[in-house]
């Protein structure tokens, strides 16, 4: 205890014999009370808490996660409530009607009869009006436009998706090991993404279709074929990607601690490096989804998609075609067009909020 507070109480300073941890000063305490409060009051966050944070706080990243998970919703979970039509079944309805004109005249004296047969659309197979049976109207050929549309999303997501999976892990793989090894082997590896960089992707898969056509593969399984070539052929630009992160990371402290303690290549690779570059890959992705969508639609609506039967929103717009459709039929191609713009713009919403969010130097 201080001997002048003791001294002030007129209290002999000998006769009171206190230990000293028995007592602390004022001003002690009050700094202990103050720093257990700010332990209280202060929640360290983490980092993807705060990835999660800052990309809710983006209006565009919400908007576009909303327009997604509702598309998702649409595909997925509508046809559970929608099951009264077969999206590859037709109805009785007939989707063409033709009308005959005979034309008599005398060729050389003798009477002749031309007979000319005029094909058109059915206006009764095409519902332009939306009617109870048929929420979105038929197409041509007699078919509820809406359980296509739910269909047709399923397969056109479910691509993209698969593509872009592929894309990302042949990307990983060779990036990884370009720039973990170096020397001749990223030399090889860059070389051969410099010439896959340079092959027009578009007209190859149109050559590649007309292949595939000759080989004789059933029709509702050639847009997978083609998605699978053009995943071979559009990795090199995830595999930069990749390799430029690993140069600049493989020389960082805890991979010099991770070659001291012998960790194996494909430990170091995997399990130090690409969790590092998992942010930039993430973006990557989430923007590429948006690219396929436009590549599956662009092929179908060519007539190298799905067949009619087997719906995709690229063959459902490939209806716009005939004039008479285009001009007077929008709920035939036009939904499938919708889907596609929503389904582009979030994806890349969701992904320029992923990037403003996995930015280190961002605002906290």
């Amino acid at each position: 205890m201080n001997k002048d507070l003791l001294q002030q109480e007129n209290l002999p300073v000998e006769d009171v014999t206190v230990e000293d941890s028995a007592f602390e000063a004022p001003e002690v305490v009050m700094l202990e009370k103050a720093d257990d409060s700010i332990e209280k009051n202060v929640r360290l966050m983490s980092p993807w808490r705060m990835v999660v944070r800052r990309f809710f706080r983006s209006k565009l990243s919400v908007i576009g996660l909303v327009m997604l998970v509702s598309l998702f919703l649409f595909c997925w979970v509508g046809p559970l409530f929608y099951t009264k039509w077969d999206s590859s079944i037709p109805d009785n309805t007939p989707s063409l009607v033709y009308t005959t004109v005979e034309v008599e005249f005398e060729d050389g004296g003798e009477k002749q009869t031309m007979i000319t047969v005029t094909e058109k659309l059915n206006p009764e197979s095409l519902l332009k009006v939306p009617s109870k049976d048929h929420v979105l109207g038929t197409d041509g050929d007699g078919r509820d436009i809406l359980i296509r549309l739910m269909d047709g999303g399923q397969i056109s997501l479910t691509i993209s998706f698969l593509a872009v999976f592929v894309i990302t892990l042949l990307g990983v793989i060779f990036g990884g090991i370009a720039g973990y090894f170096g020397g001749a082997v990223d030399n090889v590896i860059m070389r051969i993404c410099d010439i896959l960089m340079c092959l027009p992707g578009f007209p190859i898969l149109l050559i590649v279709g007309s292949l595939i056509d000759s080989w004789g593969i059933p029709l509702q399984y050639k847009i997978y074929f083609l998605m699978g070539f053009l995943t071979l052929i559009s990795w090199s630009g995830t595999a930069r990607l990749v390799r430029g992160q690993i140069l600049s990371l493989r020389e960082q402290e805890y991979m010099v601690a991770a070659e001291a303690m012998g960790y194996s290549t494909a430990r170091k690779i995997f399990k130090h490096l690409i969790p590092n570059v998992l942010p930039q890959l993430i973006v990557s992705m989430t923007l590429s989804l948006g690219s396929m969508i436009l590549y599956e639609a662009s092929l179908s609506y060519l007539g190298m998609g799905a067949p009619p039967e087997y719906a995709a929103w690229g063959t459902m717009i490939n209806a716009a075609t005939n004039a008479d459709i285009l001009q007077n039929y929008f709920n035939v191609w036009g939904p499938p067009g919708i889907c596609i713009i929503i389904a582009v713009l979030g994806f890349n919403f969701v992904g320029d909020g992923l990037r403003d969010a996995l930015d280190p130097k961002g605002r906290r």
